[in-house]
């Protein structure tokens, strides 16, 4: 009798198994990232002041003899406005990309630039968008490291701050 010849088990549910997230599948790589611009914001801002003003104006048309229509739907259709208009106000067009900030703030901080990232945060109440920008030094390892502030509507940089490299480099050797 002829014994079988051995193939490969087929992965089963317990299986350890290693895959790549499909985000970070770079064979699936279509061109640079666009960072979604922060005005966006206005859109559901707009629809919030629609849906405020039609309660508001339902209160009013119904004049107080409307079970329906009562002081709740009057001060949820002040709040809706209230809350559009912040959308409004806070939905500031972004038009510095994170690529301008990064050349930006590598200008500031005077050494030349190797790694680097960008991070885009909001800052006070009035949600101004602003970069965020980690910088490394171009050597190997780097010496030196620091972060920029810059504003992501004017381009301006708000706060930066550069220091020799504190991280230790030497166990990643090869």
């Amino acid at each position: 009798m002829a014994e079988p010849t051995p193939t490969e088990p087929a992965a089963g549910a317990d299986d350890i198994t290693d895959e790549l997230p499909e985000d970070l599948d770079a064979s699936g790589y279509v061109g640079p990232y666009t960072f979604p611009n922060n005005n966006r914001r206005r859109i559901p801002a707009v629809i919030y002041l629609v849906l405020g003003g039609l309660c508001v104006a339902g209160v009013i048309v119904a004049g107080g003899g409307s079970a329906l229509l009562n002081a709740g739907v009057l001060w949820a259709g002040v709040a809706l406005v209230a809350f559009g208009a912040y959308g409004l106000i806070a939905g500031w067009t972004l038009r510095v990309d994170e690529t301008e900030a990064l050349a930006l703030a590598s200008a500031e901080v005077g050494f030349a630039v190797g790694h680097a990232s960008a991070q885009q945060v909001w800052r006070g109440w009035l949600s101004r968008p602003t970069w965020r920008i980690l910088l490394y030094s171009g050597e190997n390892p780097p010496v030196q490291r620091g972060i920029v502030l810059l504003d992501g509507v004017s381009g301006t940089v708000l706060e930066w701050f550069t220091e020799k490299n504190p991280e230790d480099w030497a166990g990643l050797s090869t």
